[in-house]
């Protein structure tokens, strides 16, 4: 039986219909993603930054793929993202935040993946040649337009490598950010969620199904803490807390978490260049 410390409201209800048996999918280093009553979960350690499909244990465990195995989270109260309500006063206060906190990144470290472009930089290798589709993703933002976001977004689904390709996070960083500005009334609520289900529908064949679960989480608002402490700090116009959310987020993955900020941004309509 393995203890779960923390658990995320996802994961807890897939648990609970699986009466706490889960099947392991994948092992990428130092965790594992697993699947019970037909969710994709994820094992990590406790350091790791909770989501609601996240499970963390205190070690997770060295199972091959397709081993069962028992999680208990008996008395835990399942995390979920913080609701964060936005009017248009908040919402301009969010990218103005943001603006700032882009001026400078250095403290973040270099720019990997999409992240690039936060600098506005070369992309490398294997996204030297997507720059094209990823700005027309954040133009077709800054001007509101779901309709050419949808085509541009389809041509970025599955670019990259591992188990969530580079362009799956930068869509899903876009469309989180797109969901929160409609949420506040100032984003074609209708088209931005019309683009969303087209996404979610197509990267069940375009991408890995892990990467399709978590883009399709992405584009409902919900993602990892970081990301949700990351907008709410920029709401409040906290720029010391945005910076430290943001820092904590691009340590996600091998590129993951500079991917989906460099989305953020994209669907902010506030990319540089």
């Amino acid at each position: 039986m393995l203890r779960a410390r923390a658990v995320g409201a996802t994961a807890c209800a897939a648990l609970a219909r699986a009466a706490g048996v889960v099947r392991v999918m994948a092992r990428p280093s130092g965790s594992a993603f697993v699947t019970a009553a037909e969710e994709i979960l994820w094992l990590g350690p406790l350091a790791a930054p909770l989501h609601p499909r996240a499970v963390l244990v205190a070690e997770v465990p060295s199972a091959e793929p397709a081993a069962d195995l028992r999680v208990d989270v008996t008395g835990l109260t399942p995390w979920r993202p913080a609701p964060l309500a936005l009017d248009a006063a908040a919402a301009a206060t969010l990218r103005e935040c943001w603006q700032r906190v882009a001026g400078d990144l250095g403290p973040l470290g270099a720019p990997a993946g999409f992240g690039a472009l936060l600098a506005d930089a070369a992309l490398t290798f294997p996204l030297d040649g997507a720059g094209e589709r990823a700005r027309a993703l954040a133009h077709a933002c800054a001007r509101d337009d779901a309709a050419a976001a949808e085509a541009a977004a389809l041509a970025l689904l599955g670019l990259g490598g591992g188990l969530t390709p580079s362009g799956d996070d930068f869509v899903g960083g876009a469309l989180f950010a797109r969901h929160l500005l409609a949420g506040a009334g100032v984003a074609d609520a209708h088209g931005w969620r019309r683009v969303g289900e087209t996404i979610r529908r197509a990267a069940v064949t375009r991408t890995h199904p892990i990467s399709a679960a978590l883009l399709a989480d992405l584009a409902i608002g919900c993602g990892h803490a970081p990301l949700h402490d990351l907008v709410a700090a920029l709401a409040a116009n906290d720029e010391r807390r945005a910076r430290a959310a943001a820092h904590r987020l691009t340590r996600l993955g091998h590129s993951s978490g500079w991917d989906i900020l460099s989305g953020v941004a994209a669907g902010l309509g506030a990319l540089r260049g």
